[in-house]
């Protein structure tokens, strides 16, 4: 009897494995435009306080852009019919209003692959709306985060042969192959894509001593001041006009890491003085102490009349791949 028990218990077991290995395996992939959160909330609370706290937070601006874009794209679902191919969405923001403490819980891939899923509980509008607010940084960063882990995964379908840059900056990337090296030297590079004859998308690599960015109240003043530097001595335009930032408007600055080391992200405006040209730029200063320096990653924009978010964040993408070798 103790070997047919042993038996029927190992058969149990072996069955719940399987199932758990269905469930992942069979998970069906997700789908959807980028930067754009399905939020699962009733009507009313969608038309109520709830709602405007979900705008107000993930459809503000996005900081750094000429014109006012959204964060996020927003589509509201009704839960009843939040089923099926509505579930498969790549991110999800998930209403929960009952008898349930307040709570933000992030949960990967729970109807789809890949996925993340935040749901927001609680037992009165308030607490719902306080959940929102006080953890507005981390949401946003989820999704971020997924989102750019699903645009790597398109851009790695094609890539710009970069060896010599990588080479060279000690470092990896992964490039579109619709952008070309502009400008290579043995310290820096400038790297295109042609969106039309006038308007491009840029990326420049460089790097600085590491005692040249310190942690500080001037260390933006410092970064921008390095980045206008570069610009102005390595991608001048005709009459030693060139890309400022410093004089620009005021950017914002963020700690962030890359390649799990610490890195500095600065998001603003660049314009050309008497041109009237600017547009949007993110740059990534991270601390390589291993090699005692800072590698400095920046990428921006020139499309007039165009919508930037979408450029911004491919930017943002390619810039996030970076391995320090």
């Amino acid at each position: 009897m103790r070997v047919l028990y042993a038996l029927v218990i190992s058969l149990l077991i072996l069955g719940c494995s399987d199932k758990k290995k269905d469930k992942t395996t069979y998970l069906p992939a997700s789908n959807g435009n980028l930067n754009n959160i399905s939020v699962v909330v009733d009507n009313l609370l969608w038309e109520g306080k709830i709602g405007e706290a979900i705008r107000r937070n993930f459809a503000a601006p996005l900081e750094g852009l000429p014109q006012d874009e959204p964060i996020f794209g927003i589509r509201q679902i009704p839960p009843q019919v939040f089923d099926g191919f509505a579930t498969r969405s790549r991110i999800i923001l998930k209403i929960e209003k009952g008898e349930l403490e307040p709570t933000t819980k992030i949960v990967h891939e729970a109807f789809a692959k890949p996925q993340t899923v935040v749901v927001v509980g609680g037992k009165t509008d308030a607490e719902i709306i306080a959940q929102i607010e006080d953890n507005r940084r981390k949401i946003i960063n989820a999704f971020t985060k997924e989102e750019v882990k699903e645009k790597q995964r398109r851009i790695n379908l094609s890539l710009l042969d970069d060896k010599k840059m990588e080479e060279a900056l000690g470092f990896t990337i992964d490039i579109p192959s619709a952008y070309k090296i502009g400008k290579e030297t043995e310290d820096f590079f400038w790297v295109r894509k042609s969106l039309s004859n006038t308007k491009t998308m840029d990326l420049m690599f460089y790097e600085v001593p590491i005692d040249a960015i310190t942690e500080s109240d001037s260390t933006i003043v410092t970064i921008t001041k390095i980045r206008d530097e570069i610009t102005k001595s390595k991608i001048p335009g005709e009459d030693d006009i060139y890309m400022t930032v410093e004089d620009a408007y005021a950017p914002s600055l963020y700690k962030t890491q890359i390649d799990n080391k610490e890195a500095y992200e600065v998001r603003g405006i660049w314009e050309v003085k008497g041109q009237y040209m600017a547009g949007p730029f993110i740059t990534y200063a991270i601390r390589d102490q291993a090699n005692q320096r800072f590698l400095i990653a920046d990428g921006y924009v020139y499309a007039p009349s165009l919508k930037k978010r979408e450029f911004v964040f491919e930017l943002e993408a390619i810039l996030k791949s970076i391995k320090i070798k």
